[in-house]
C-alpha cells in the first residue's frame, strides 16, 4: 500500500512494494519561495487498490464501466458484497481526504469535537477563504478580516493542530484553487464542505460537495454513503476558439439541463474535444456544475492535467498515473444514463441570468433580452475571479482584453474588481504584469479570497432597491447574493466577456460584432482573448500560508468561550420520541425559489457559522411566504400577531410546538451549508415537504434528525393551507422504500390525507431515530 508525499511538492513517495520512488521536482524546489512544510504529509492514492477494485466490480457487473464509476466504485468499501444499481442503491464509499472552508468548517469541527475522537483519520484541511470582505482591496481588506474575525481564526488553528488537521490561514486564496494547485489528481476521492468542491473534476478527480456532518463520518474513519449517481455523458466535439471559452461549455450545459437537470448524476465530460480544453477551463466547467444539481462532473486524464501536474511541482503523479491511465478514461463502448452532444466548433460566448444561473442567452442575443424584459442595460459592476474563473489562464485572457482597450485610451466604464484565486497565482500575475494591467484598466485587485462571489462584499455604489445590472465571471448570481440587494440583476459570464462589457459598460455590447471607441475618436473591435495555459516561468508560490499540524496534538487545549457571539459548542438534539409527529404547526409555506440562500443567507450572516443559536436568526428569512408573499413575514397562530419567521420558530419551541415547512421543487439548491438543515432543527422543525430537494440539501437534513419528505402527488402542495396542523404517521414502522400518510387538519374541521415519500435507508433511519447522525455515531462507539 501507499505510505507518504508532500502534496504538492512530492518530498517521497513509496507505492506498493517501494520499486518506485517518487522525489520533489527539482525546478519546483528551486523557485519555491516558501517553507516546505506547507505540504503536509497525506496518504497518495493507490492505484493498486483502484485497480483492484475496479476489476472486482467490472466482473461483477460484466459491462464497460464509465470513468466516475471506475473511481467511485474504486473506493467502494466493500465491493465484493456492495450492492450497485445506479440512482437506487447506497454505496458505502472510504474517501481518501477532506477539505473544509473557513464558514463551513466551524460547525464541522465543533461536531467533531463532540464525537469525543482524538484526531482525524484521514488528511483534512481548512481554507480560510470566506470571512474576508471586499470593501477597498486586498491588503487592507484581509488585515481587517484577520482582526475581526481573529476568535474564529484561533479556534479553526488550535482545532486543526489538535485533531490533526492542516490549516491554510486567510489570503492563502480560495479552498478550491488550494484543491487544484495541491490534493486533486487524477483517480482520487475527495469530499469537502462546499457545493463548488467539484471544481477538482478538471484534473480527473471524483470530489463531491458535502454538509459538515458527512466531513465529520469521514474525518472520523466511518464508510461514507452516497447514493449510486447515474452519469451524464457531454461528448464534446470540435474545438474552443475565438471568444468561446470554457465558461461557456456549462452556461450552454446549464441552460440544457437546468439547475435541477444534473440531481442524483455525475456529469462526465468525454469526446475529442477534450484536448482543446486546459485544465483549469476543465475545472471552471466542473465547478459550476454545482449549478444544475449535479453530484460532481470530471474529465478524463489527458495530456492538459499532466502539463498542469508538471508545473504545479507534481510531475511525479503524472508519471505514475501514465503508468495507470486505463483506470483515469471511460472504458470504450461505456453506457451513459442521458447522452448530451455539444460541438465546440458551434459553441458561441453565454451569458447566464439573471436571478438564475440556468437562463442561458448567446451574448449576440442578451441586449435584445434585456431591452425585452426591462433588466437595465448599463453594467455598474464587472467582476472577474472567484473558485470558477481565477487560473493564470483567466487572468491572462482578460488582461489581452484590458490591453487591447488601453492601447486605444480607454478604461472601464463600469466599476472593475478582480480576485485571485489563490496566493500563487496572485504572486505570478503580479510577477507577470496581469496585474498591473488589470489595474491601470480600472480593476481593483482585491483578496485571495470568495469575496463578492459569496456576499462578502461592501458595495457602496448603490442603494438597496435600485435596480441595476452586475456581470461577473462566478458561478451562482441567485437574488441577492453578491450585494443583499434583491434588485441587483447579477450575469454570469467567462472572465473576459465581464472586462469586454465594463470597458464598453453595457450589456448591449457583442465583441464579436461590435465596435468601441477610442480616445482618439476611431472606430474599433477587440481582437479575440489569449492568454497562456500555463506561466512560461513557473508558478511564483508567493507567501507561506499554510500550517501543518504537529505529529501529536493530544495536550493541546481548544477554548470556545460561553460568552462568545461567534462560537458556541453544540448540545445534542433529542431523540425521536418513539411514535408519530402530532398536530405540528405549518411555519411557513414557501412559494417559488428556495435555496440555501434563502433558507440561511450568507454575506453578514457568515460571522455566526460557528454560533448555532445566533445565525439561527436568519432562518428562512429569505424565502417568499405564499400566504401573503411577503419576506419574512408571517402569521403566529398561537398569538395571532405577524412576526419574523426566526422570532415565531422560536415561539413555538418555547411553547413545546413542533412544526414543518412546506416547500416546491429544487429546495435547497445552492450550497452545501449545512446550517440551513441544523437551524430549522435547533429551532423545533420536524419535517420538510417539498416537490423535489436538492441532493445536498436533502442529505444534511437527514444527518440532523430532520424528516425531507415529498409528496407522492406534486399537487398536493395545493391542498395545504398555512393555518392547518400537520400529522405525519407510519414513523413507528418506518422503513425504507415504505411512503407516511399526512394528515391534513384544516381551520374548519375537515380533514384529509396525503401520501409522502422519502428516500431513507436503515443508517438514515437509525440517524432519525437516534435524534442525528452525530448521536448515532456516539451511540456506536
Amino acid at each position: 500500500m501507499a505510505t507518504y508525499c508532500l502534496t504538492a511538492a512530492r518530498l517521497q513517495l513509496v507505492l506498493g512494494n517501494g520499486a518506485r520512488r517518487l522525489h520533489i521536482s527539482a525546478a519546483y524546489r528551486a523557485n519555491a519561495k516558501v517553507s516546505m512544510s506547507r505540504f503536509e504529509p497525506t496518504s497518495f492514492i493507490n492505484y493498486e487498490r483502484l485497480q483492484s477494485n475496479i476489476d472486482i466490480v467490472r466482473s461483477r457487473l460484466n459491462r464497460p464501466l464509465t470513468l466516475s464509476e471506475k473511481i467511485v466504485y474504486g473506493h467502494l468499501d466493500d465491493p465484493k458484497n456492495q450492492e450497485i444499481d445506479r440512482g437506487r442503491t447506497y454505496l458505502r464509499l472510504r474517501p481518501d481526504r477532506v477539505a473544509m472552508q473557513d464558514a463551513t468548517a466551524q460547525m464541522a469541527m465543533l461536531q467533531f469535537i463532540s464525537s469525543g475522537l482524538p484526531r482525524v483519520a484521514v488528511p483534512s484541511t481548512i481554507h480560510c477563504d470566506h470571512l474576508i470582505e471586499a470593501q477597498t482591496g486586498g491588503e487592507k481588506d484581509l488585515a481587517r478580516a484577520k482582526e475581526i474575525n481573529e476568535e474564529v481564526y484561533n479556534f479553526l488553528s488550535s482545532a486543526g493542530a489538535k485533531y490533526g488537521v492542516g490549516f491554510w490561514k486567510p489570503g492563502s486564496g480560495i479552498i478550491h484553487q488550494i484543491i487544484l494547485e495541491n490534493y486533486a489528481y487524477p483517480g482520487v476521492m475527495l469530499i469537502g464542505t462546499d457545493s463548488h468542491t467539484p471544481n477538482g473534476g478538471g484534473l480527473g478527480s471524483i470530489c463531491i460537495g458535502v454538509g459538515g456532518a458527512d466531513a465529520v463520518d469521514v474525518m472520523a474513519g466511518i464508510a461514507w454513503e452516497l447514493k449510486c449517481p447515474k452519469v451524464i455523458g457531454v461528448k464534446l466535439t470540435g474545438s474552443l476558439s475565438g471568444w468561446t471559452s470554457p465558461k461557456d461549455v456549462i452556461l450552454k450545459v446549464a441552460g440544457i439541463l437546468t439547475v435541477k437537470g444534473g440531481t442524483g448524476a455525475i456529469v462526465e465530460y468525454h469526446g475529442p474535444g477534450v484536448d482543446s480544453i486546459s485544465c483549469t477551463g476543465m475545472a471552471t466547467i466542473c465547478n459550476m456544475g454545482a449549478e444544475i444539481g449535479a453530484t460532481t462532473s470530471v474529465f478524463p486524464y489527458n495530456h492538459r492535467m499532466k502539463t498542469y501536474l508538471e508545473k504545479t511541482g507534481r510531475g511525479d503523479i503524472a508519471a505514475v498515473a501514465d503508468q495507470y491511465a486505463d483506470l483515469l478514461v471511460p472504458d470504450e463502448g461505456c453506457e451513459y444514463d442521458e447522452l448530451i452532444e455539444l460541438n465546440l466548433d458551434e459553441l458561441k460566448p453565454h451569458i447566464n441570468g439573471p436571478f438564475t444561473p440556468d437562463l442561458a442567452h448567446p451574448v449576440s442575443e442578451i441586449g435584445a433580452a434585456a431591452e425585452k424584459h426591462g433588466w437595465p442595460m448599463e453594467v455598474k459592476v464587472g467582476l472577474i475571479g472567484s473558485c470558477t474563473n481565477s487560473s493564470y489562464e483567466d487572468m491572462g485572457r482578460a488582461a489581452s482584453v484590458a490591453k487591447q482597450a488601453l492601447d486605444k485610451g480607454l478604461k472601464c466604464k463600469a466599476i472593475f474588481t478582480v480576485t485571485p484565486g489563490s496566493e500563487q497565482i496572485r504572486a505570478t500575475i503580479e510577477r507577470d504584469g496581469y496585474s498591473k494591467i488589470l489595474g491601470d484598466v480600472g480593476g481593483v485587485v482585491l483578496a485571495n479570497a470568495c469575496g463578492p462571489c459569496i456576499g462578502q462584499w461592501d458595495r457602496q455604489d448603490v442603494k438597496k432597491g435600485d435596480k441595476n445590472t452586475i456581470v461577473t465571471s462566478f458561478n451562482r448570481n441567485f437574488t441577492a447574493r453578491n450585494d443583499a440587494n434583491p434588485a441587483t440583476h447579477c450575469f454570469v459570464t467567462s472572465p473576459e466577456i465581464v472586462t469586454a462589457m465594463a470597458i464598453a459598460g453595457t450589456l448591449n455590447f457583442d465583441p464579436e460584432t461590435d465596435y468601441l471607441t477610442a480616445a482618439n475618436g476611431e472606430k474599433f473591435m477587440l481582437d479575440p482573448p489569449y492568454g497562456d495555459e500555463l506561466p512560461a516561468k513557473d508558478f511564483d508560490p508567493g507567501q507561506d500560508t499554510y500550517q501543518h499540524p504537529p505529529p501529536d496534538g493530544s495536550s493541546l487545549k481548544v477554548d470556545v468561550s460561553p460568552k462568545s457571539n461567534r462560537l458556541q459548542l453544540l448540545t445534542p438534539f433529542d431523540k425521536w420520541s418513539g411514535g408519530d409527529l402530532e398536530d405540528m404547526r405549518i411555519l411557513i409555506k414557501v412559494k417559488g425559489k428556495c435555496t440555501t440562500d434563502h433558507i440561511s443567507a450568507a454575506g453578514p450572516w457568515l460571522k455566526f457559522r460557528g454560533h448555532l443559536d445566533n445565525i439561527s436568526n436568519n432562518m428562512l428569512i429569505g424565502a417568499v411566504n405564499s400566504e401573503n408573499e411577503a419576506i419574512n413575514t408571517l402569521k403566529n397562530y398561537l398569538t395571532g400577531e405577524y412576526d419574523g419567521v426566526p422570532d415565531v420558530a422560536r415561539h413555538y419551541k418555547a411553547n413545546g410546538v413542533s412544526w414543518v415547512v412546506v416547500g416546491d421543487d429544487n429546495y435547497g439548491e445552492g450550497s452545501s451549508r449545512e446550517h440551513a438543515a441544523l437551524e430549522p432543527r435547533h429551532l423545533g422543525g420536524r419535517a420538510i415537504i417539498v416537490k423535489s430537494f436538492a441532493r445536498i440539501h436533502e442529505t444534511n437534513l437527514k444527518k440532523q434528525g430532520v424528516l425531507p419528505l415529498t409528496f407522492n402527488d406534486p399537487s398536493d402542495y395545493d391542498k395545504i393551507c398555512p393555518d392547518d396542523k400537520i400529522s405525519i404517521q407510519g414513523l413507528k414502522t418506518f422503513a425504507p422504500g415504505k411512503p407516511v400518510t399526512a394528515v391534513l387538519k384544516h381551520s374548519d374541521g375537515s380533514e384529509e390525507s396525503i401520501v409522502l415519500l422519502h428516500s431513507f435507508n436503515e443508517t438514515q433511519i437509525e440517524w432519525f431515530q437516534a435524534g442525528s447522525a452525530l448521536n448515532r455515531m456516539k451511540e456506536l462507539m
